[in-house]
């Protein structure tokens, strides 16, 4: 059981990863909120490392292909971020901005290591990062105003994916804080998937416009997920 909820997950993160990519150079635009993807670069450039340097295991293989996806993902939101803030946000003041968040990602990740070790650490950053990046999203759906770089695929399959650690290692590892956090990030995540099936059937029943698009897509200048 155990096996079969770690290949569900990192299946489920994989999708997230894939379409995040997909949708980040199609709105030209990030898919992941900014310190929720800093994080989680730095927790599987440094896991994946140590996957590579200890013996791969079936973990080990999903943090290294979640890494090499995270770097394109970065890319995307070093490409396209600066256009997300308001107009007085250089490209120096980005740049600066984004070199802050990196580096503090990466000592935040060690930081949880010298506390509680490695097999700790790596669970525990994992749930509190992901129920970081539960609120972010819809946090930015609020501030984009709509689904714009969102998809529901990303929404549900992050649901999945941190769902199924939450059986394997907050239930069956009989873990509270893993089990509580999970269950929050489920919270927070159903409702994000809420607002992105609410917005979708509001566009898709808006009346059309006079190029054929729906009124409210036509207002907001959103686009299908």
């Amino acid at each position: 059981m155990i096996l079969f909820l770690t290949i569900a997950s990192g299946l489920a993160w994989t999708a997230v990863y894939v379409d995040a990519i997909r949708i980040g150079f199609r709105d030209r635009s990030y898919a992941i909120p900014a310190a929720a993807l800093g994080l989680n670069f730095a927790w599987e450039a440094i896991y994946a490392a140590r996957s590579i340097a200890t013996g791969i295991t079936v973990q080990g293989v999903f943090n290294i292909a979640w890494g090499l996806a995270d770097v394109v993902i970065v890319f995307t939101f070093l490409k396209f971020g600066r256009s997300e803030l308001p107009a007085w946000v250089t490209r120096r003041l980005f740049i600066g901005w984004a070199v802050l968040l990196g580096v503090t990602s990466f000592a935040v990740q060690l930081l949880f290591i010298a506390e509680f070790g490695w097999g700790q650490a790596a669970r525990y950053a994992a749930f509190l990062q992901n129920l970081l990046m539960s609120g972010l999203f819809i946090a930015m759906f609020v501030a984009r105003g709509g689904p714009r770089g969102q998809t529901l695929l990303i929404a549900v399959a992050k649901w999945i994916g941190t769902l199924a650690p939450t059986i394997a290692l907050g239930w069956y590892g009989n873990s509270p804080l893993i089990l509580g956090v999970g269950i929050l990030c489920s919270i927070f995540d159903l409702a994000y998937i809420g607002l992105l099936w609410g917005s979708r059937h509001r566009r898709q029943m808006a009346p059309v416009g006079p190029r054929g698009r729906g009124g409210l897509a036509a207002a907001t200048g959103s686009r299908e997920p």
